[in-house]
């Protein structure tokens, strides 16, 4: 577990009041664009005026299009198996072999649905590749290192705002055993990914034996509130939660596959 499940929960005031501002006006994103300026520009825009400690909340989209992680499929040469269970389901060739490509195993790929392993450690559908809010005959795949976009980000947005600020690059996953989709965070920096309550005592007093929160992802799903899919927001802003230097990482919020009870 990473070094931030040692640290005090008392030092992030989960009760303290939480304002989540979505920041519309981005332009569409290209490959190589700067996304600290963009951001900044957008925050001046809409007379925004961010403080130390705003958490940044940016989708895993945005960065990926600026990074340059966009495939046209006309560029895509079907495997044979990918050929083969697309024509069964009905679904693009191009697609299917870009999944595969990117997975780094398959959990389960039936009735037209693929789960996947990806080489960060990410259990998602299409092993995260996305055809949504790209450019006609593209497909988007996630950031080679969410962490490392993330700590980049970090750095650019604080140089350009001229404050401390945390970055987590989020992403919508589905849940097994529920419906629905829901922001989760892949890449974090300057944010506490978990905060690790067992060892101290409920109301009652009782020890609590298992409670560690998954603070970025909350933060993330917050942030979906604002962050609509069809309303072009691909940032929000939370206030009223500290950051600061940390060594916990999206990394940290992945489950070790010899402590995975459901695969």
């Amino acid at each position: 577990m990473a070094s931030d499940l040692n640290a005090n929960p008392t030092t992030v005031p989960l009760r303290a009041p939480l304002r989540i501002v979505p920041l519309a006006g981005l332009p569409e994103v290209a490959v190589g664009d700067d996304l600290a300026r963009l951001i900044r520009d957008a925050t001046r825009q809409q007379k925004i005026v961010s403080k130390p400690g705003d958490i940044f909340v940016v989708a895993q989209k945005i960065v990926s299009k600026a990074e340059g992680r966009i495939v046209r499929l006309d560029s895509v040469q079907p495997s044979e198996k990918a050929a083969r269970w697309a024509a069964e389901y009905g679904k693009d060739p191009r697609l299917i072999e870009l999944v595969l490509r990117e997975a780094a195993g398959i959990v389960r790929m039936e009735r037209g649905v693929i789960i996947a392993r990806t080489r960060h450690g990410f259990v998602c559908a299409n092993a995260g590749v996305d055809l949504s809010n790209a450019p006609e005959g593209t497909a988007v795949l996630l950031p080679e290192d969410p962490d490392r976009s993330a700590r980049a980000l970090r750095k650019q947005l604080g140089e350009a705002l001229g404050i401390d600020v945390g970055v987590i690059v989020s992403d919508t996953f589905g849940r097994p055993w529920r419906e629905g989709l829901v922001n989760v965070a892949l890449g974090v920096a300057g944010v506490m990914p978990l905060v690790d309550y067992r060892g101290r005592r409920d109301a009652q007093g009782k020890k609590l034996q298992a409670t560690v929160v998954a603070l970025a992802d909350e933060l993330a799903a917050a942030s979906g509130l604002v962050m609509g899919k069809l309303d072009r927001v691909p940032v929000a802003i939370l206030e009223g939660l500290p950051v600061g230097e940390t060594t916990g990482s999206g990394r940290d919020l992945i489950r070790p596959t010899e402590e995975d009870l459901f695969r």
